[in-house]
């Protein structure tokens, strides 16, 4: 894990410049650059590749675990692939991570559109709710929800609408489960329990924990963490892994 591999390096300096863009140069880089809901106003064609590039603003730890995970897995996965594959496995991966947190987002909005219209709301009204709520949030942070039977439902409907997603983190686990399955008996440490782990092991076991997360609502890891494109990064990862080692794993053509 000594190395930094050139891939890796270009993607270091990518991140760390829009995060210090996103700080002092472009107050509103995350309208543009975070991965917003389809239907938001804020949305924007480029953003599923984008966001793997944003990190929380408000703290620098965000970027700075991110970093250290893709130095960390990113080289020695990169040497095993080559550089053409790393890059083609890192993108997808993100991409990937996108996906399945976006159709997540489609769940919630459809079982919150469900309940208004339940509730009695016609379609407009319910436009309406969910651009007020989009203005509050942006504009104070907070909402006042309408007094309905499934309110938690609705909750969740304006959240996937008002939340953007940002962070490599999605790609990064597609880079974790790769290293998982090129070196699944490298021993890993967690910082709160410095017992060593078998990536075989580790790497589910944390894919696990998001997923108990992004299901029951309870974060493990902090507030505000996109569960699901964790696990959407992971499942593509696992899929391409998959593929290569089953099929063309050592195909020159890559390289």
């Amino acid at each position: 894990m000594g190395r930094i591999t050139e891939t890796v390096k270009v993607l270091l300096i990518i991140n760390v410049i829009f995060f210090l863009g996103s700080q002092f140069l472009i107050p509103n880089a995350v309208q543009l650059f975070g991965l917003w809901f389809p239907e938001n106003p804020n949305f924007h064609f480029w953003q599923p590749v984008t966001h793997m590039f944003m990190h929380d603003q408000s703290s620098i730890f965000h970027i700075l675990f991110n970093m250290y995970a893709l130095w960390a897995f990113g080289g020695p996965v990169e040497q095993s692939l080559g550089r053409n594959k790393f890059i083609f496995f890192y993108f997808s991966a993100g991409l990937g991570a996108a996906l399945i947190h976006t159709l997540v987002g489609y769940y919630h909005y459809q079982a919150g559109y469900e309940a208004l219209i339940n509730a009695g709301l016609t379609p407009s009204e319910i436009s309406d709710t969910v651009n007020k709520a989009f203005t509050s949030i942006q504009q104070s942070g907070q909402y006042s929800y309408p007094n309905i039977n499934e309110l938690d439902k609705v909750r969740g409907m304006i959240e996937a609408f008002s939340t953007s997603a940002v962070g490599a983190s999605g790609a990064i686990y597609g880079v974790l489960v790769a290293f998982g399955m090129l070196f699944p008996n490298a021993e890993l440490f967690l910082i709160f329990l410095p017992i060593p782990i078998k990536a075989k092991f580790f790497i589910p076991g944390l894919i696990l924990l998001d997923l108990f997360s992004g299901v029951t609502g309870f974060s493990i890891f902090g507030a505000n963490i996109a569960n699901f494109a964790h696990i959407g990064g992971a499942i593509f990862g696992f899929i391409m892994m998959w593929y290569w080692k089953k099929n063309s794993f050592n195909d020159k053509r890559w390289y």
